[in-house]
């Protein structure tokens, strides 16, 4: 896949300000109080702010780009976003039990994706103030400062970003007792935060959709991880069921080790 960088620029520069500004919009609803009510689909938890969010950035990035198609956990799929050669992809608040909480560890997410490849990424914890952002090709930022993951390779040494509950399920060369761990809602807060070396891995044994992922994906990519499934497969977006089975992310010494246990 080819991608111009002057377009790649343009698009991304385009990307981080709508994040920017979305993330200030999200950040104004944590800090005031919103109204909440669960799906009829699949009784989750949404927000006020999951849908002021959404129609925000679905407005700056399609008006800019009325060519690309749209991918949002939080509208209506359109099928015509098969046929586009790149889509925006986006979950306006990523972690909406943790926001609705009153707890800082949500995350706007928005992706540019290219022939089922993301080529621009943004995780944005306003309430942090963290910046996580990547292209294809030009490295993985926090901030405006390069990030990678830890060189950790023991598995029983490593700190991992996943719930206890997953871990006493696993054959662990220590006991779930003894293997530190760190719980946060947000898979792709989770995610970065591996790639910026504050935890060496984490995973998810259940599905998860191309907004969860698909930014996060990238950031972690381009900082020297590895994020794939549990069978070792890169994840292709943009496909008719956006849905993955599962996600592993962790640096390149505890992948393999990783990979094996838990598959």
């Amino acid at each position: 896949m080819t991608v111009r960088p002057k377009d790649l620029h343009e698009d991304h520069v385009l990307l981080c300000a709508a994040a920017r500004e979305a993330g200030a919009l999200a950040l104004d609803y944590f800090n005031n109080g919103v109204d909440s009510w669960d799906k009829e689909s699949d009784g989750s938890p949404v927000s006020e702010a999951d849908l002021a969010v959404d129609a925000l950035l679905r407005q700056r990035l399609t008006d800019s780009r009325p060519d690309y198609g749209w991918l949002s956990e939080e509208t209506e799929d359109d099928p015509a976003r098969l046929t586009r050669k790149r889509v925006w992809i986006v979950d306006p608040i990523d972690g909406t039990r943790a926001f609705l909480k009153n707890v800082p560890e949500f995350t706007v997410c928005a992706a540019l994706v290219e022939d089922g490849i993301s080529i621009a990424g943004v995780v944005f914890n306003p309430a942090k103030n963290e910046f996580f952002e990547a292209t294809l090709g030009g490295g993985a930022r926090l901030n405006g400062e390069p990030i990678a993951p830890t060189d950790e390779g023991d598995l029983g040494k490593a700190h991992y970003l996943a719930s206890r509950r997953t871990l006493e399920y696993q054959n662990w060369p220590r006991p779930a007792s003894h293997i530190k761990s760190t719980w946060m809602n947000s898979i792709a807060y989770r995610m970065v935060l591996v790639a910026a070396g504050r935890f060496d891995a984490a995973f998810s044994l259940t599905g998860k959709s191309d907004w969860d992922i698909a930014a996060a994906d990238l950031i972690v990519q381009e900082a020297g991880g590895c994020n794939t499934t549990l069978a070792g497969d890169s994840f292709v977006y943009n496909q008719s069921e956006p849905r993955h089975p599962n996600v592993v992310t962790c640096g390149p010494a505890l992948h393999g080790p990783l990979i094996e246990l838990l598959g």
